[in-house]
């Protein structure tokens, strides 16, 4: 089987509505690819007591504990002092780490404040494990058969010592088992249609876990299997497969590539460039595409036209057009593809125009209604959806579905 592993992520404010614990999704896949099954993520406030118990508790089920956070030099930095105390090993003061932490002030041109000297204090038979980066060092802790991990909370501290100080130490400890993963991405289907043609397919691979995630119109099947060593990924491999032939052109990727990077990659392959012009996405379609490392090779630029005035004035669409058939219709939908593909001298035009809500819908064209339009130089094109949801929810699908569309249009 393999090795047990819980992650406990400390602060008061991942407790919040306005925090996210991200630390431990790298945390957990650092873990699988060494060897480590994590069956327990907590969050935790900054409380020294309850810390303490948790930690206790830990021991008792895991072999590796890594936890995060709680190690700055104010009050509310629990963390030494919680494992120190249900370890019964008292802290000290380090020397050598004490005086990193002044030369780290120093060359900043400033004297390290008082305060600081707590981030020296080190449980004694700890191993310190040094942070480039930062002010806080970790620490590898060796309690009868467990090890505990303790990392500063700041990802960009963290995840540079897991990569120097952690891993090497805990892929000296595993099994040699390793967890493969695959992924299946797909829009266009819900989630319950998603399962209902692939869990004829994956129950009869009992020794391969699928889980299916759904976010944003798009549904992820993540397929995990704990390999031996030397062993070789041959049924996941065929699973995978037979799942995306299931699902046929509903999959955008098997391989872990977003939706924007499969659009981005079918441009370049055919040498077309793309405009987008977006009412009711307001910049989001033009956001995705663009935060895709060169992007610039295919993508020109787009119009936020949410007023109708500007609609005519910066992508032509004529007055006529929106007087008749409405700024949300399919008429006025091809004419901003076709008017931004025309003013950027792009390949190809795409556009999205919708009710996001919560108001302005009526009964021909309830909230959720969103028309998006392609134009290219064999004439124009366009596709309706109603999407439910909020006025949030419905945008961030907007921009899914028009990828979507972008998708299928450069495949045919």
């Amino acid at each position: 089987m393999p090795m047990k592993a819980e992650i406990i992520a400390v602060g008061s404010e991942l407790l919040t509505p306005d925090r996210l614990d991200t630390n431990s999704l790298y945390i957990t896949a650092r873990l699988n690819e060494s060897g480590f099954e994590v069956h327990r993520k907590t969050v935790i406030g900054d409380s020294e007591e309850d810390l303490a118990a948790l930690v206790g508790e830990a021991l008792s089920r895991s072999v590796l504990i890594v936890v995060s956070g709680g190690l700055g030099p104010t009050e509310d930095d629990v963390t030494r002092q919680a494992v120190s105390r249900i370890l019964h090993r008292p802290l000290v003061i380090d020397s050598g780490v004490l005086e990193e932490i002044r030369k780290r002030f120093a060359s900043r041109g400033i004297a390290m404040p008082e305060i600081n000297t707590r981030q020296a204090l080190v449980l004694e038979r700890a191993e310190v494990l040094a942070n480039p980066r930062g002010t806080a060092p970790g620490m590898w802790i060796q309690e009868k058969n467990a090890r505990i991990v303790l990392l500063p909370g700041p990802p960009r501290e963290l995840q540079a010592m897991f990569v120097a100080s952690v891993t090497p130490r805990i892929s000296a400890l595993h099994s040699g088992r390793q967890m493969v993963r695959r992924t299946v991405s797909i829009v266009g289907l819900s989630e319950s249609e998603v399962d209902s043609r692939v869990s004829p397919i994956y129950t009869r691979y009992p020794g391969i876990a699928t889980t299916i995630l759904a976010s944003s119109a798009q549904i992820t099947l993540s397929l995990t299997q704990w390999l031996m060593p030397g062993g070789k990924p041959d049924a996941l491999d065929e699973l995978t497969r037979q799942i995306a032939e299931a699902l046929g052109e509903t999959v955008y990727s098997a391989s872990g590539e977003t939706l924007e990077e499969v659009v981005g990659r079918l441009l370049r392959d055919s040498g077309r460039s793309l405009a987008v012009a977006e009412s009711c996405t307001s910049g989001a379609v033009a956001m995705r595409l663009t935060r895709v490392p060169g992007s610039s090779d295919y993508f020109l630029g787009g119009v936020l036209c949410y007023a109708n005035d500007v609609k005519e004035k910066l992508c032509a669409v004529p007055a006529s057009v929106i007087e008749k058939h409405g700024a949300v219709s399919a008429e006025a939908a091809e004419a901003l593809a076709q008017g931004v593909r025309l003013a950027t001298s792009s390949s190809i035009g795409l556009s999205v125009t919708g009710i996001a809500g919560p108001g302005g819908g009526s009964a021909d064209k309830p909230v959720g209604l969103v028309y998006f339009g392609l134009a290219g130089p064999h004439g124009n094109s366009h596709e309706r959806r109603i999407i439910p949801g909020d006025r949030e929810s419905i945008r961030e699908r907007a921009a899914t579905y028009a990828l979507a569309y972008l998708r299928r249009f450069l495949l045919s």
